[in-house]
């Protein structure tokens, strides 16, 4: 059954969606690395950590549950992968996450020296989700990250 406002952009009168936070699930033992990278990469400030509470004697560093990052004014989380986590992305599953900045090609540099491959070159971009700069790269956990200008409205989509 659809709820009145839905259909028209607005949100139903019962959302209650307080946030959305991407979580990342990396293969085990990266999560770490993959925080550190986010904080060489992004300026990732990570904010909490929740460490699995079954940590083998062998292991140096033990299973992250969960590290809450705050990168610019969004949130992202990220997981070591278990055995037991129910919740793998299935093949075909693709994500991309997309940053806003007033520097791109500082962003793109600063990712590529943190470890990050390069997708192409810095275009020129102009679409429905902005005009402007727009880099590609890809972390060392396969993630793609679109480093675009701030959101800018263009010329032709008001037209």
């Amino acid at each position: 059954m659809a709820q009145e406002g839905a259909g028209n952009g607005e949100a139903p009168a019962s959302a209650s969606i307080a946030s959305f936070k991407p979580q990342l699930l990396v293969p085990a033992m990266k999560a770490d690395e993959a925080v550190q990278f986010y904080k060489a990469a992004f300026g990732a400030e990570e904010l909490k950590r929740m460490n699995h509470p079954k940590r083998k004697a062998e292991q140096e560093v033990p299973l992250i549950l969960c590290a809450e990052l705050k990168i610019g004014s969004s949130f992202l989380l990220v997981c070591d992968q278990t055995e037991d986590d129910s919740s793998r992305a299935g093949e075909g599953v693709a994500i991309v996450f997309r940053l806003e900045t007033e520097d791109v090609e500082g962003t793109v540099a600063q990712a590529v020296k943190a470890g990050a491959v390069l997708q192409g070159e810095i275009t020129e971009e102009e679409s429905a989700c902005g005009c402007g700069l727009l880099g590609k790269v890809k972390d060392p956990f396969g993630v793609v990250w679109y480093v675009a200008s701030t959101a800018q409205k263009c010329a032709a989509a008001e037209a």
